[in-house]
C-alpha cells in the first residue's frame, strides 16, 4: 500500500480524467488530507532536464564508454532518437539496463554549477592584466 508524502496516511487510487490519462499511469489520493500524488508515464522521462532511466526513473545512473554485453539494452523508439542525435550511453544500477541519453546526469549537473558559481580569484601580487 502507498504512504501519503504529505502526512503518511494511506492512499487510495482515484480516476483519471481523459486528458490525465496521457500524462499518468495512476493518481492516488490520500484518505485524511486529499493530497494527490501522480505516476507520470514513462515517455515522460525523456523531457525533463537531467538524464533519467526509462524505466524506473532513476537519476542515479552511470555513464558506460561502450556497451554492456550482460546487461540489456533498453528498446524504444525514444531511445533510438537519442542514440541517432548523439546521446551518450547510460547504464541504470538498480533496473540493470542500458540506454541512450543526450542530456547530462543530475550529479554532472550540479557539479558544473558549482564549479561556474565559483569566482576566479588571482593571487595576492600578482597582476591580473598588463594594462
Amino acid at each position: 500500500m502507498h504512504k501519503c508524502g504529505q502526512c503518511g496516511g494511506k492512499l487510495r487510487r482515484v480516476h483519471r480524467s481523459f486528458g490525465e490519462r496521457f500524462s499518468y499511469l495512476a493518481i492516488y489520493a490520500c484518505r485524511d488530507c486529499n493530497n494527490e500524488e501522480f505516476v507520470p508515464r514513462r515517455y515522460k522521462y525523456h523531457f525533463g532536464p537531467h538524464a533519467r532511466c526509462p524505466r524506473c526513473g532513476t537519476l542515479r545512473i552511470s555513464k558506460l564508454k561502450e556497451p554492456d554485453k550482460i546487461d540489456p539494452m533498453y528498446i524504444g523508439l525514444l531511445n533510438f532518437l537519442e542514440r541517432i542525435s548523439g546521446g551518450k550511453l547510460y547504464h541504470c544500477r538498480y533496473c540493470r539496463c542500458q540506454f541512450y541519453d543526450r542530456r547530462r546526469t543530475a550529479a554532472e549537473a550540479t557539479a558544473a554549477e558549482a564549479h561556474a558559481g565559483r569566482e576566479v580569484t588571482t593571487p595576492p601580487g600578482t597582476a591580473s592584466s598588463d594594462a
